[in-house]
């Protein structure tokens, strides 16, 4: 399938009108898509619904995928981060004609007497096709999910083997299969997907957690932080849930691991930046490569906000102890006394390139992977893109579903 010449220039000249349009038509998209099938909205995540974070994140991809339609290959990275998000959620190839026509009728409500027949035909063959470019990839998803060795399609029960309090507002889980088969192997930076019905709750709740672990093992491990809410914004539905109601011995669902956020060269230096909870893919990350790499020189860089919110520091450490191709630093935002006592930390306040600079001995010559609150990764790209480090050379993830990071 493919646009005709008069189809494609409008869907590319009117691409700026609905990114000028974009809030407004994600939050109308959203209205009619949960009033015409409200079974779709387990499938959100309804806490970044309230932040707006879902609207925005809907809208760009639109935009992008319009402005790119004659030449999707320049947007790789954020078809490749979909595709992967909705392997993990389990969606179908039946629900996009669905999806689409919400999307366009939201595209109609909103820009009215602008979104004339030939805008809205334009841009209904412009969402087939790119539909269709979808389904395509998931199909092929799914089937090497399936095929590996462990792994499975759909849900599988897990039972929860340990929880561990890493910090107040921190907690991993042990995950065992329940029916004591072998588990999917994955790559470091990738992660779970949980369904949840939760007791009171409407609906059933799905979320991303990274696995925290190494791969290779019997089970697999995930790090929560409670999500704390503000305003009319309420605390995290499932990982209040995950702190306060499940223990050790209980069941949860999962689909099979998932996510592009993962080391992508055989030889350079690694090194691997956090911000808070943003640890929880590259401690999976350094982990991996101490067993498997143990040559490979590997910096870790975490930063928080002093040592009671810094979890599996003591595992960190002892990680980079045990590798002598391996060396970390902490960097504090608002050290407590008692840090400043006892020294525990390599910098107060902020990652910045000046920093970086000095304690980087591999310099820019290295492949980044950072994972943390957007605005830290957004100073982290603009550091290093001033530095020097080519766009292939900087890797980042996301837990709010912001798809390009100057976007953010």
């Amino acid at each position: 399938m493919s646009l005709d010449s008069e189809k494609l220039a409008i869907v590319k000249s009117s691409a700026p009108i609905l990114k000028e349009n974009s809030t407004a038509i994600g939050k109308r998209f959203y209205d009619l898509l949960f009033t015409k099938v409200p079974e779709l909205r387990n499938i959100f995540n309804q806490t970044n619904q309230k932040r707006g974070f879902q609207q925005e994140a809907l809208a760009y991809a639109v935009y992008a995928a319009g402005e790119n339609i004659d030449s999707l290959e320049n947007i790789n990275q954020l078809v490749e981060r979909i595709a992967e998000k909705h392997v993990s959620l389990g969606v179908k190839p039946e629900q996009y004609p669905i999806v689409g026509e919400a999307l366009i009728e939201a595209v109609k409500d909103v820009l009215g007497d602008a979104a004339t027949d030939d805008v809205i035909t334009a841009w209904a063959a412009a969402y087939d096709y790119i539909a269709n470019v979808f389904i395509e990839i998931e199909k092929k998803k799914y089937h090497v999910t399936e095929q590996q060795k462990g792994g499975w399609i759909g849900f599988r029960e897990f039972i929860v083997a340990e929880k561990i309090q890493e910090t107040s507002d921190i907690v991993s889980f042990c995950l065992k299969p329940a029916d004591g088969r072998p588990i999917a192997p994955y790559q470091a930076g990738q992660y779970l997907t949980i369904k949840a019905d939760i007791e009171g709750e409407p609906h059933t709740h799905m979320r991303q957690y990274s696995l925290s672990g190494p791969s290779g093992k019997d089970f697999y491990k995930i790090s929560v932080k409670r999500e704390k809410g503000y305003g009319n914004v309420p605390d995290g539905i499932v990982s209040s849930y995950l702190h306060d109601q499940v223990s050790e011995g209980d069941s949860l669902s999962f689909s099979a691991p998932a996510g592009d956020f993962t080391i992508a060269s055989e030889k350079d230096p690694i090194v691997l930046l956090s911000g808070g909870i943003g640890m929880t893919p590259v401690v999976g990350m350094l982990d991996t490569l101490a067993e498997t790499e143990p040559e490979r020189p590997v910096t870790f860089i975490h930063a928080t906000q002093n040592s009671s919110a810094h979890a599996m520091k003591e595992h960190i450490e002892r990680t980079v102890a045990e590798n002598k191709n391996m060396s970390s630093f902490v960097c504090y935002e608002r050290p407590s006394d008692h840090d400043r006592t006892t020294l525990n930390y390599d910098k107060e306040g902020f990652v910045d390139l000046p920093w970086l600079q000095s304690i980087l001995a591999c310099g820019s010559n290295a492949d980044f992977y950072c994972c943390g609150p957007a605005p830290f990764m957004k100073a982290v790209d603009q550091g290093l893109e001033e530095w020097g480090v080519s766009s292939a050379n900087r890797h980042y993830e996301l837990f709010n579903p912001v798809s390009i990071l100057k976007e953010a």
